[in-house]
C-alpha cells in the first residue's frame, strides 16, 4: 500500500472529533486488516502479468505469516468506514474482466460471525452498500459508511465483490492465505456468483487460496 497514491473520500479527522465527544473518551480507532509494517509490500498485481482480481465472491484473509486474526474484530464497537487498495489494470485488462466477470468493478464489505458447526461456516450479520471502483484504480480509497455497523469481538470483516476488483496482492509464501465463499467444487472457477448477500444466511467457506493477500481494511471505533 505504501507505494500507491492514497485518495480519501473522508478522513479520520471526523472520527477524532467523535472521540472527543463525552461518552467516547475511552473509545479507540482500529484499522481491522491493516498490514503490519514488517510484512512484505502488498501492492495489487494489476497491471503486471499475471493481473489477477477477486471476482464474484465474498472473502477474508485467514493468515499473513504468523498473524491469523487480521480480519477479526478485536473488540466490540462500530465499523464506520472501509478502505481498499486497487491495482491499475490496462484498458485491455479492464475490458476482459468486465466482459467475463459480470460487469464493471464493484465491492463492499460484509460482517461475518463464525459458527461452531458445520466447520468453516460463517453467518452474514451485516453488509455495506457496494461501490463502483473504476475511477479509483491505482489508488487507495476510503469509503465512510452512512450508517455505521455494530460489531462484536470475534466477528470477521470480509470483502464482498459481486463482479470483480483488482485488490489481490501476489507473491507471498504459503503462510499467507485467504478464504472465499465459493462451493467446494468451484474453488478454481469464477463463472458463477458466490457472494454471500442474504443477511442471516450461513455459508461454508471451503475454498482456501494461498500466496495471496486481499488489500482491504475497515475502520473500527470501539465501544467505550
Amino acid at each position: 500500500m505504501a507505494l500507491m497514491k492514497r485518495t480519501y473520500i473522508a478522513t479520520l479527522a471526523s472520527l477524532a472529533l467523535l472521540l472527543a465527544v463525552p461518552g467516547f473518551a475511552t473509545a479507540t480507532i482500529t484499522e481491522v486488516g491493516v498490514i503490519p509494517p514488517t510484512t512484505p509490500e502488498t501492492t495489487p498485481s494489476c497491471p503486471a502479468s499475471p493481473c489477477l482480481a477477486v471476482s464474484r465472491t465474498t472473502g477474508f484473509q485467514v493468515k499473513v505469516a504468523t498473524n491469523t486474526t487480521l480480519a477479526n474484530v478485536p473488540k466490540a464497537g462500530s465499523i464506520v468506514a472501509w478502505t481498499i487498495s486497487l491495482g491499475k489494470p490496462s484498458a485491455t485488462q479492464v475490458k476482459f474482466f468486465n466482459a467475463n466477470e459480470g460487469g464493471p468493478a464493484e465491492a463492499g464489505i460484509a460482517i461475518l460471525a463464525p459458527q461452531k458447526k458445520p466447520n468453516l461456516t460463517y453467518k452474514l450479520i451485516a453488509s455495506s452498500p457496494t461501490v463502483k471502483l473504476e475511477k479509483y484504480f491505482g489508488k487507495t480509497a476510503q469509503f465512510p459508511l452512512e450508517n455505521s455497523i455494530p460489531v462484536k469481538k470475534g466477528y470477521i470483516v470480509a470483502l464482498t465483490v459481486p463482479t470483480w476488483a483488482p485488490s489481490l496482492a501476489l507473491g507471498f509464501g504459503k503462510d499467507t492465505s485467504w478464504r472465499a465463499s465459493r462451493e467446494k467444487k468451484q474453488c478454481s472457477s469464477t463463472s458463477s456468483q458466490s457472494t454471500q448477500t442474504s443477511i442471516g444466511s450461513a455459508v461454508q467457506y471451503y475454498c482456501l487460496y494461498q500466496t495471496a493477500r486481499l488489500t482491504y481494511s475497515a475502520t473500527l471505533v470501539s465501544t467505550p
